[in-house]
């Protein structure tokens, strides 16, 4: 079975190849694996000690980053190295400053897993959420080098857990530990005949919860805001944006909105400002008008959402309304912001938990979007305990980084 499925990563290295020239992306995806081991030679000697964190994206580096600032502090000498699988992930945190190395993954091949592994040595492997890649498992393990799955999620539906993927059970049994997010991961794994699991919790509670100790002042923000109600629409897709629609066209004027959309595609971000009935200013037309007079706030950049969470009243995150994902909504509930999300969010254990305490809201048509909006726009009192929900159930659900660390302690050489 490993014969078949390394042949099938060749196949797929081949298509993606292929692929690249047809999508920006792709080229991103290829090109940018050219020079990994380069680069890891450059910035990891053979004297260092390391340790691989690897993320499939973005929202798996902030899931990490907890472990890895811990981690820093517990062993300050050691490297760094961060490997990411998606171009979205690699692009916007290529230049993390908890990061010695910042790499893409090359294609799991068994001579890439041998070369990348040799040149890295590190003293352990952590593998964030997702992402399960056998010729790296299987040789971490030939190299007895200790490997953990951190903030790990299993449904019923995956792989590991149906007849035929005793390939993949057995690439999972690899890791020297798991640790995951719920009891229900936990059974799973424990039926497939893996003891070595842990609920620690959902790691970006912690991330989130730092949030609120740093300085979020953002004086465009403040500007552009002024007295009005804020309602920050984040990481929206196409498919958000047209239920949110409605609502922004028909809002008071006491309502203002920050719109971040996901994809900085500037044709779509056009197509979605021609279809706004209110005053619309760009981010990057920022300097040339007065803020205070404009309704929709369009952030036309990356890396702001976090600090404009602070200050919505209402937020809608996105994701959900088609097929992409949902994105964090703990950024705006760690701020006590009540939330609005789209339909699809039943992969997602925090959106369904926050749904049940009230804190959470979800929407499927464009009435229903305007018809939440209305109540939390007009109803003081309803909005503030929607908030304080929000905000309890990120501050009840911390821990989870101290739970990972004493568990990587206790099977890892680490200085003491």
């Amino acid at each position: 079975m490993k014969f078949v499925y390394t042949i099938g990563i060749y196949i797929a290295t081949f298509i993606l190849w292929i692929a690249q020239f047809f999508s920006k992306k792709m080229k991103k995806f290829v090109s940018g694996r050219s020079n990994v081991f380069d680069t890891l030679q450059k910035n990891i000697q053979a004297s260092d000690t390391s340790i691989w964190f690897h993320c499939a994206s973005l929202g798996e580096f902030e899931q990490g980053l907890p472990i890895m600032e811990a981690l820093k502090k517990e062993a300050p000498n050691y490297k760094i190295i961060v490997s990411f699988f998606s171009p979205s992930g690699y692009e916007i945190r290529k230049n993390a400053a908890i990061a010695d190395v910042v790499v893409y993954l090359p294609m799991d091949t068994p001579d890439n897993a041998k070369r990348f592994i040799k040149i890295a040595h590190p003293t352990m492997a952590i593998f964030i959420k997702y992402e399960f890649w056998p010729n790296y498992l299987f040789e971490l393990q030939k190299q007895g080098i200790a490997s953990f799955l951190i903030s790990g999620l299993f449904r019923k539906e995956q792989l590991f857990f149906k007849s035929y993927g005793g390939f993949m059970r057995k690439a999972l049994k690899t890791f020297n530990h798991i640790l995951v997010q719920n009891e229900a991961s936990e059974r799973l794994l424990h039926s497939i005949g893996l003891p070595n699991v842990t609920v620690s919790g959902d790691t970006r509670f912690d991330r989130v919860s730092q949030q609120i100790e740093q300085n979020n002042e953002l004086d465009f923000v403040s500007e552009f805001k002024n007295d009005a109600l804020c309602v920050v629409c984040g990481s929206t897709w196409p498919e958000d944006e047209a239920v949110l629609l409605q609502y922004i066209n028909n809002a008071p004027k006491n309502v203002k909105f920050i719109v971040a959309p996901h994809k900085l595609d500037s044709s779509k971000i056009e197509t979605f400002r021609k279809n706004i009935q209110k005053k619309t200013i760009l981010y990057s037309d920022r300097l040339k008008a007065d803020l205070k007079d404009f309704e929709v706030f369009i952030i036309d950049t990356i890396g702001l959402l976090t600090k404009i969470y602070a200050y919505a009243d209402i937020a809608y995150v996105g994701g959900a309304m088609g097929n992409t994902g949902l994105h964090n909504i703990l950024e705006p509930a760690t701020f006590g912001v009540p939330i609005v999300i789209g339909k699809n969010y039943s992969l997602f254990p925090e959106a369904v938990r926050l749904q049940h305490l009230a804190g959470l809201f979800t929407v499927r048509t464009p009435n229903e979007c305007s018809e939440i909006f209305t109540k939390l726009a007009t109803d003081t009192n309803f909005r503030n305990k929607t908030g304080m929900i929000a905000e309890h159930f990120v501050n009840k659900n911390t821990g989870a980084t101290k739970k990972t660390i004493s568990v990587i302690k206790a099977h890892a050489l680490l200085p003491s």
